[in-house]
């Protein structure tokens, strides 16, 4: 089916004098409708031509072709119908979108009575009729090449050992037969969209060439993974008004998992193939796919049945074959090569069309700053800007200068180190993912772990590893049910508080009972499912004490595998413990005097040989402490001789010597063997 549209001067006198005339014209447009209908009538479906709409010297004019026939088959006796002659007149093919406005224009111009009609009457309804929504397609006209063009272009694909055959069989000659059908159909491979773009287009100019195909107008439509809004009737309906030219089916995927193609979208391709097979003669069908996609391939073909189908794929070059396509680059961009440009191609590896216009973008830009524009050869590229670039947010800057911490440092700086490299090396295939960043801290009670969790969910959020940066903390009363059915349920809950955040899970060995199939084994392995659901937009932090971790991760053998970072957190030496003591008086705005820290050295000393101490937490408490103790000293002193300097230290009687408890010696850091 084609759509045209038909304009001219007007030579008629009468016609001009009548346009002048507002109720003249009215009542002549009534007329035209009239003409125009019983015209269409006596045509029986073949074609439809109607005004669009006229001024006072121009006429235009609507064709919906049914047949591939000539748009002016039946024109000369329409004009004599209306009782016009037209001059410098123009003839276009056009898109249905286009002859949609056209009909739409029409019907407020009053020279056809309802555009939904004519599209009903078409089966184009469902496209953009009044009582359907439609759906999504594209619309293109193929635009003309000759033969050395279309292999010119042809040249730059990089697929020549399937795409230059068939253009020899395209323009094979052949005897001249009206409407001869589609010998086979098409599926291109690659995964650049550009190039996939220019691969179908040129195919399609050559065919139009050539009279394969008798119309210039071609539908595409992107089919994503997951489906869309495609059923059997709207794919009918594109196909109809396709007759005569091309759809182009451009199907998208994330993936090539056999997951991905259950279901919905083997049925979307199923009803996609039968209503390609019922127009395989009416309608060529070029399919699109990535490069490496054999089980949405497998499925297409189960589907496509006895239909021919010729494969034009992207092949990866390498040696003289990489260099000629870097030389061609080059003398487009108007640029004489050199060594360092063939030096960027790797021995022995292959290359795909955008990998090597990433080779040659790269040289050619350097070459612009050194040799063409030598005044900016001292300018670092972006890349150099990113790659030196700190971290972006308070939070981290507060990680960095809390004490010790060394090993949850360097685990945040990878994370962070590796999410900047996909950024900067994408171009060379590096692919964009947030890295899976579930954790196990371990160590004992005041070690920071609850500080650096909420820390990280920060800086993550602040460079674009997390979109919240919240932190979710809960224990086994969260997330362990009283009942059953209670507990799942629980878990799912909590998960989806922390989207986009971190989810801490405090003292996780609690969730691991002693008898199997408890409701502690029923949340663990709930927390193992979500924690693969939500791996793109949920960080779990499982925290508690070394050796009962261990075996808490024995408990569920899938839970090993998906904590990508076990970060242990060493109880504080005395000297980490001594400048955690200055940093948090700092914050509060107070210093230690020099006989303070000596008497902290032996405060923290003793405490140390006592079991779970309290670690950071504990020397919170000997600050507090000291303050109080330091205002009960400050108050039985002469207070007209109190200065500022008095009231901002802390000196050796504020610190408080406390008494062992004479505990079981304090656990070793690290998991058992």
């Amino acid at each position: 089916m084609q759509f045209y549209k038909y304009s001219g001067f007007v030579t008629n006198e009468a016609w001009a004098e009548e346009n002048a005339d507002r109720h003249a014209w009215r009542e002549k447009a009534r007329k035209l409708a009239l003409t125009s209908e019983d015209f269409n009538r006596k045509l029986r479906g073949k074609a439809y031509y109607f005004i669009a709409d006229a001024d006072e010297d121009m006429l235009m004019i609507g064709i919906i072709n049914r047949a591939p026939d000539a748009p002016d088959k039946y024109l000369n006796a329409y004009l004599d119908a209306l009782g016009v002659e037209l001059k410098h007149t123009d003839m276009e093919e056009t898109t249905f979108h286009v002859a949609r406005g056209l009909l739409s224009r029409a019907s407020r111009n009053d020279y056809i009575s309802d555009d939904d009609e004519v599209l009903e009457q078409f089966d184009l309804d469902q496209l953009g009729g009044r009582h359907y929504r439609g759906f999504d397609f594209g619309e293109n006209l193929v635009d003309r090449a000759d033969r050395d063009e279309v292999y010119a272009a042809a040249e730059r694909f990089l697929a020549r050992d399937t795409f230059l055959p068939e253009l020899d069989r395209i323009y094979t000659p052949v005897p001249k037969r009206k409407n001869a059908g589609h010998p086979v159909h098409y599926m291109i491979r690659t995964d650049d969209r550009e190039t996939r773009n220019r691969m179908y287009q040129t195919l399609l100019r050559a065919l139009y060439e050539n009279g394969r195909l008798h119309s210039r107008r071609y539908a595409y439509l992107d089919i994503e993974s997951g489906g869309g809004d495609f059923s059997k009737s709207s794919f009918d309906c594109l196909y109809k008004s396709c007759a005569g030219g091309a759809v182009v089916v451009r199907f998208h995927t994330n993936g090539d998992t056999e997951d991905e193609y259950a279901n919905c979208e083997r049925e979307l391709i199923e009803f996609l193939c039968e209503t390609m097979r019922k127009y395989a003669n009416r309608v060529l069908t070029v399919f699109c796919l990535p490069r490496e996609c054999a089980k949405a391939k497998d499925i297409f073909y189960e589907h496509l049945g006895s239909t021919g189908i010729i494969e034009l794929k992207e092949e990866f070059v390498s040696g003289e074959r990489a260099e000629r396509f870097l030389k061609m680059l080059a003398k487009d961009a108007g640029v004489r090569t050199d060594k360092k440009l063939f030096a960027k191609l790797e021995d022995d590896k292959g290359y795909l069309a955008p990998d090597l216009h990433v080779v040659f973008d790269e040289w050619y830009n350097q070459k612009l700053k050194t040799g063409i524009y030598p005044q900016y050869r001292d300018i670092a590229s972006a890349k150099v800007e990113v790659a030196k670039k700190a971290p972006k947010g308070s939070a981290y800057d507060e990680l960095m200068e809390m004490i010790g911490l060394d090993e949850a440092k360097k685990v945040i700086r990878q994370a962070l180190d590796y999410y900047k490299a996909q950024k900067i090396f994408a171009d060379k295939g590096m692919t964009l993912d947030r890295p899976a960043m579930h954790m196990i801290f371990t160590g004992n009670p005041g070690t920071a772990k609850t500080s650096v969790a909420r820390l990280f969910a920060k800086i993550m959020r602040d460079n674009g590893l997390l979109s919240k940066g919240h932190l979710v903390e809960v224990g086994r009363g969260d997330l362990v049910g009283k009942y059953v059915g209670w507990t799942a349920p629980a878990v799912q809950k909590k998960f989806r508080d922390a989207k986009g955040g971190v989810l801490f899970i405090d003292e996780a060995y609690s969730l691991a009972d002693e008898k199997d199939g408890s409701f502690g084994d029923e949340a663990i392995n709930t927390i193992v499912q979500e924690m693969e659901n939500h791996r793109d937009d949920v960080v779990v932090i499982f925290a508690g004490y070394p050796d009962k971790m261990e075996r808490f991760l024995q408990k569920n053998p899938g839970l090993r595998s998906r904590i990508a970072f076990h970060v242990p957190f060493a109880d504080y030496n005395t000297k980490d413990l001594c400048e955690i003591a200055r940093l948090i008086a700092k914050k509060k705005g107070l210093t230690l005097s020099e006989d303070a820290c000596g008497k902290l050295e032996d405060v923290f000393d003793a405490a140390r040989s006592e079991a779970d101490f309290g670690n950071g937490r504990y020397v919170r408490n000997v600050i507090e402490q000291a303050k109080m103790a330091q205002a009960t000293r400050l108050l039985s002193m002469d207070l007209d001789s109190i200065r500022r300097r008095d009231v901002v230290t802390l000196c050796a009687d504020d610190i408080t010597q406390p008494a062992l408890s004479h505990k079981q010696p304090r656990r070793s850091i690290g998991f058992a063997g």
